[in-house]
């Protein structure tokens, strides 16, 4: 029996253990040349394409590697798209389930959390304005009014209230942006209609719906996947709903935010600031208009989730297991696309392909 083919299309693992395992368990790889972060200026996007008779692949969720739905249905006994990331947004998932296929993720706590705690340095480096009080040091100034932050938490001894946060998708990250804000006293508001009302409670949160969310929050800060339903979630007719002092930060995906209406929305004091990890085109144009608000604009290169022991690292195993469970005929942990695991069961439940 040949070995069951398959591509690791965006290479994770530098120094290739996992890759030894994989071809130790009776798998023929096949490797894309080049780490995918050697791709990180480039703009050409490539779909991905697969040998005959492969039947899994591994990558991250780059935005210039496409697995497209013609890809996937080349090869009549694909089984499996294992992620190393935990989104999953250049895969086509609709395509997958409709064959068939399993889509894995690596939702590792060393990356979500760190997401959530980069969504706090942006937010407190936003509202206590860190980079203009150490910039105005530096240039020679000292105390001055303009230089005044936001105090964020409720006090009790003068009836402040604090300023309201504004969760946008109370999924792992979101939920850990409201454990971390707990001890702060502010009044917490989310809004995922796919989340079970204990879990708001659970958080601390109020369930509201989006509209509430925006014209009551001070900050609003977004973490859900990306979705034809999220997909410009935030544009010119969110911004006209926030408050002229409020924050924006986006560390999910750049495409959930409309930046030409974000820019607008500045440019006129419509809102007051705006922190960013992702953007719609990365890396951005130089041009870009939003690079030229100064202040009113913080810039990440789409890396708040590197950290040291962090990063992809420690999702190197979860997806190599995915891909091993898989070619076993098991069903692997960290399905992202769980409802097509009855169907994926009665074509491939106990089809072991590396006996």
């Amino acid at each position: 029996m040949p070995k069951p083919k398959v591509f690791i299309y965006n290479v994770v693992d530098e120094d290739g253990a996992s890759h030894d395992r994989l071809s130790a368990a009776g798998i023929d790889l096949k490797i894309n040349p080049g780490l995918w972060g050697d791709s990180a200026n480039d703009t050409e996007v490539v779909n991905v394409e697969f040998e005959p008779d492969t039947v899994g692949a591994m990558g991250v969720a780059n935005r210039l590697f496409f697995v497209t739905r013609e890809a996937l249905a080349a090869n009549p006994d694909f089984r499996i798209v294992a992620k190393y990331t935990v989104g999953v947004d250049n895969v086509d998932v609709d395509a997958a389930t409709e064959l068939g296929i399993l889509v894995t993720h690596s939702p590792t706590e060393s990356n979500w959390g760190a997401v959530a705690e980069g969504t706090m340095a942006i937010m407190l480096t936003l509202l206590k304005r860190t980079r203009e009080k150490d910039r105005h040091v530096k240039h020679g100034g000292w105390r001055d009014p303009s230089l005044v932050t936001t105090f964020l938490g409720r006090r009790m001894q003068d009836d402040y209230p604090g300023i309201t946060v504004g969760i946008v998708g109370l999924g792992r990250i979101g939920r850990r942006v409201a454990d971390l804000l707990a001890p702060w006293r502010v009044r917490l508001l989310a809004c995922d209609p796919y989340i079970d009302d204990s879990v708001f409670v659970h958080h601390g949160c109020e369930d509201v719906d989006l509209e509430t969310l925006l014209t009551e929050s001070d900050v609003v800060t977004l973490h859900t996947n990306l979705t034809e339903e999220t997909a410009n979630l935030i544009g010119a007719a969110q911004f006209a709903l926030m408050k002229p002092e409020a924050v924006l930060i986006n560390a999910a995906r750049g495409a959930i935010v409309d930046v030409d209406a974000l820019f607008d929305a500045l440019d006129r004091d419509r809102i007051a600031a705006a922190g960013l990890d992702v953007l719609p085109e990365e890396p951005p144009d130089p041009q870009l208009p939003l690079i030229g608000l100064g202040d009113k604009v913080l810039l990440s290169p789409h890396m708040i989730a590197y950290t040291k022991g962090g990063g992809l690292g420690p999702a190197i195993p979860w997806a190599t297991d995915a891909i091993l469970k898989a070619l076993r005929g098991e069903v692997p942990n960290h399905v992202f696309n769980e409802e097509v695991i009855p169907r994926w069961l009665e074509r491939f439940g106990g089809k072991n392909l590396l006996a």
